[in-house]
């Protein structure tokens, strides 16, 4: 007896035997068979789908859950138009706090707001509180007087960490804008936050994940640098999962700074725990690192300057330190997500990614370069030999495109956020979100910016890059899972895939494309079971 039968969907299977179905079987959490391999077996639970669609279970192959989680316990900044409106709602939040309680926000965007808000007016508003408030980009925040006086910032005694930056008037004092890794001075006074209040934010996330048709996600960078929240990061997500709380699969890149020597040349983290470690709902995946900043910010690292005030922006650090990090990873057994958006540092990301398999040779090892922003054309090739997964969140380019064409202009505009190049050359291209550096990250509205292009002007950028709705929702299925090496087991509807789908109200691939984000998930199943929409279905199994 199967534990659940499906039937009556319009099922896309993303396999190339069988592209349709109607019926799907699940035992024990895979899927066991479709149409009349399923035929005439009886199930515990039958849910008749009355035509709805059924697609494999969307994948976040970027996202940062913990960090959208506490975001959703912060002022939303990113609704503000005007600075007013950011001192409005730090006012209003200011007066029901302490004298000394933190108001922290999230979302601001500098391009909407003509400027990042003044640090003089966030004291006013605040009440000479402490105010963080953080750039929907992660790399940049500006802070208030209390907060820069107690980081040391005002009377000159901090340390700058390398790569970052303090941003000073005419007069050479503070704005409060800190870019890079000038945040973790700010850090360094909220840091490490209580396991129990990161077991919340996981839990706030993932409800809001599966209502979006996510079956699984990738947590980029946890227990380090300024990414990460606590050492004790991954132990959250463990109560998270023991308390029930986390309805969805989850692979964990630790930040490159939490690794260290272990044995030889080796580099990982104690016990010698390395990518692969884990199981099928909560494992570590890839070694995380920075290379460079972001475009947003025109710290992005660039071969020719960003338009305007110029610059070629910052490398996350020494070339030769991100070097012999990423080569001892690679020697450790590692998956490497290098964090690269302007195009140089993509070339010391490929350089490095080519030298570490000309002294130790690992094929299929499926090293990443997440965001992958700026690739020049002759970058493309070098990829696709290396077998590199791209990582690009089209989204950015509907909630941030105009911004970043400004900053690197017209000629260079081709090279943003690239899609149909990569598959052209070969390479899979998975979905992701960055969340919360988007104010929207839901899947379908993910594959929708993959089709159009479009930004909030209504400009298009690099029509020449769209894909098709079908490319679109496998790069938010199977390509993600492949981004994860696990694509025989996840991102398609097949006998022994994991009965991860989502039961959708209309068919991403064929509805017009400013409707794909419409489209509503009736429910989400993770291994069987319905963890969003069970209501609906009075015998899915909950």
């Amino acid at each position: 007896m199967l534990d659940l039968l499906l039937r009556d969907v319009r099922a896309l299977t993303l396999t190339g035997d069988r592209p349709r179905a109607h019926t799907v079987g699940v035992l024990n959490g895979r899927i066991v068979g479709v149409d009349e391999e399923v035929e005439g077996l009886t199930a515990r639970h039958v849910v008749d789908g009355d035509g709805a669609v059924l697609t494999p279970g969307f994948a976040d192959a970027h996202n940062h859950m913990v960090w959208f989680g506490l975001s959703l316990a912060e002022l939303d900044l990113s609704v503000c138009r005007t600075p007013e409106e950011v001192y409005d709602a730090v006012a209003a939040r200011a007066a029901n706090l302490p004298s000394n309680g933190w108001v922290i926000g999230s979302g601001y965007d500098d391009f909407v707001l003509g400027g990042h808000p003044d640090r003089a007016a966030l004291d006013r508003a605040g009440g000479g509180r402490p105010v963080w408030l953080k750039h929907r980009s992660a790399h940049m925040c500006v802070a208030s007087s209390a907060i820069l006086a107690q980081a040391g910032v005002l009377d000159g005694s901090a340390t700058v960490p390398e790569g970052g930056v303090v941003e000073l008037d005419d007069d050479g004092a503070p704005t409060g804008l800190l870019a890079e890794q000038a945040q973790q001075l700010v850090d360094a006074l909220v840091k490490p936050y209580p396991v129990e209040e990161l077991v919340e934010a996981i839990d706030r996330a993932a409800r809001v994940y599966v209502a979006e048709g996510l079956t699984h996600v990738t947590e980029a960078g946890i227990g380090g640098g300024w990414i990460g929240h606590s050492p004790a990061e991954a132990a959250a997500y463990q109560v998270a999962r023991q308390r029930g709380l986390l309805p969805l699969r989850v692979e964990l890149m630790p930040a490159s700074e939490v690794l260290h020597p272990l044995h030889g040349d080796a580099f990982g983290l104690d016990l010698g725990l390395r990518t692969g470690f884990g199981d099928d709902f909560l494992r570590i995946g890839p070694m995380k690192i920075f290379t460079d900043g972001a475009l947003s910010s025109r710290t992005a690292a660039v071969t020719e300057p960003f338009c305007g005030h110029g610059g070629l922006g910052v490398l996350g650090d020494d070339p030769d330190v991100l070097r012999e990090r990423m080569l001892a990873a690679h020697r450790g057994g590692w998956r490497i997500a290098a964090h690269a958006i302007g195009d140089r540092a993509i070339d010391l990301t490929l350089d490095t990614f080519e030298e570490a398999q000309r002294v130790l040779p690992r094929p299929g090892v499926r090293h990443r370069i997440e965001h992958a922003a700026m690739v020049r054309p002759e970058q493309l090739a070098r990829m696709a030999a290396l077998d590199v997964v791209p990582v690009p969140q089209a989204r950015f380019l509907y909630e941030i495109g105009d911004t970043m064409a400004e900053a690197i202009g017209e000629d260079r505009v081709p090279w943003l956020y690239r899609h149909k190049s990569f598959v052209d050359v070969g390479l899979r291209v998975p979905g992701s979100s960055d969340r919360p550096c988007v104010s929207a990250g839901a899947p379908l509205l993910g594959i929708r910016s993959m089709v159009e292009r479009t930004t909030k002007a209504g400009a298009v950028l690099s029509a020449d890059e769209r894909v098709d709705a079908e490319e679109a929702l496998r790069a938010y299925t199977l390509h993600s899972a492949y981004a994860a090496g696990q694509e025989h087991e996840r991102g398609h509807l097949a006998a022994g895939a994991f009965a991860d789908m989502v039961l959708l109200d209309d068919d991403p691939t064929t509805v017009p494309s400013e409707r794909i984000g419409d489209i509503g998930v009736l429910a989400t199943f993770v291994a069987g079971r319905a963890v969003h929409g069970a209501e609906k279905f009075g015998n899915a199994p909950s």
